[in-house]
């Protein structure tokens, strides 16, 4: 259907090449053009002319074609628009999984130094230990089980042991406990802070905050560093692997895992916590105080 609605605003056009002509209007008369005719379809006689005048015919005609065009096209549109699922969305892009392989490098360290690694409980507060031999001795600080002589010691696993306080040296800021089933717990390994350089890498294990397991990294940042420790003047191991309260008795180890030091203490700003400088009891140093308290 067409449908005619008057043309408002845009006036009547004007020219000197423009002209009227009538609809129907006859070739010769002035001014007129010859009408438009559709040739007889082929076989077919010719017929007279419609009543209705071709040009309208034509318009009609054309309308119709562009009428019935326009709805095909939609209803194949909607088709096609019916038959179209959206698209999943692209998948973002994802590295390959890594192959299954054994741990490497401080990883291997890690994993290979925490079955050692305990936390120490008081009553009023906490540090860490690690295991010393397979008869359930372990090394401390000094200043964690100060004041008691029975604590409890969380392993790895989450098991929770009695514990006596057999042995302390408050000038060195060491002690040894004694758990009561030594078979659950994994002796460490001793290395040799002698063989320590500066910049070696190393590893801070421990509880800082009470967070168990916890692993930190760093370098060995000063060698013989002059510090106080259990009220005098000690040399010590400086590093800037992070030492936080809680750390206090774990083991600093070297990448073979080997414990070279006993972390003691921290430098802190005036608001507390980390900054980048922490001190450890050489091993060396360590080791031979926790057997004389074993011994005796």
């Amino acid at each position: 259907m067409v449908l005619e609605a008057p043309m408002m605003g845009l006036g009547s056009p004007r020219g000197p090449e423009f002209r009227t002509v009538p609809l129907g209007a006859h070739p010769e008369a002035p001014g007129g053009v010859p009408p438009l005719t559709l040739p007889p379809a082929a076989g077919s006689a010719a017929r007279p002319s419609p009543a209705s005048p071709p040009k309208a015919r034509l318009l009609v005609t054309a309308a119709l074609v562009a009428a019935l065009t326009g709805a095909a096209a939609g209803v194949v549109g909607a088709r096609i628009l019916e038959g179209t699922e959206p698209a999943p969305p692209a998948a973002l892009p994802r590295v390959a999984a890594a192959p299954s392989t054994s741990l490497s490098g401080l990883s291997a360290t890690a994993a290979r130094v925490l079955p050692s690694v305990v936390s120490v409980e008081t009553r009023r507060s906490g540090g860490s230990g690690f295991v010393l031999d397979g008869r359930g001795h372990i090394l401390t600080n000094a200043h964690v089980v100060s004041g008691n002589s029975q604590v409890t010691v969380v392993t790895g696993d989450g098991s929770r042991l009695s514990a006596a306080v057999i042995g302390v040296d408050d000038d060195e800021d060491l002690a040894v406990l004694e758990v009561d089933y030594p078979r659950e717990l994994t002796p460490a390994t001793l290395g040799r802070s002698s063989d320590l350089s500066v910049g070696d890498q190393v590893l801070a294990i421990g509880s800082p905050l009470g967070l168990s397991g916890t692993v930190t990294a760093g370098i060995v940042s000063a060698l013989d560093r002059e510090v106080r420790l259990g009220g005098s003047g000690r040399t010590a191991v400086q590093t800037d692997a992070s030492i936080n309260p809680g750390n206090s008795g774990g083991p600093l180890v070297n990448a073979r895992g080997e414990v070279v030091g006993v972390n003691t203490a921290i430098a802190a700003s005036r608001g507390g916590g980390n900054i980048g400088i922490g001190f450890a009891i050489p091993i060396d140093r360590a080791a031979p105080i926790a057997e004389r308290i074993i011994r005796n």
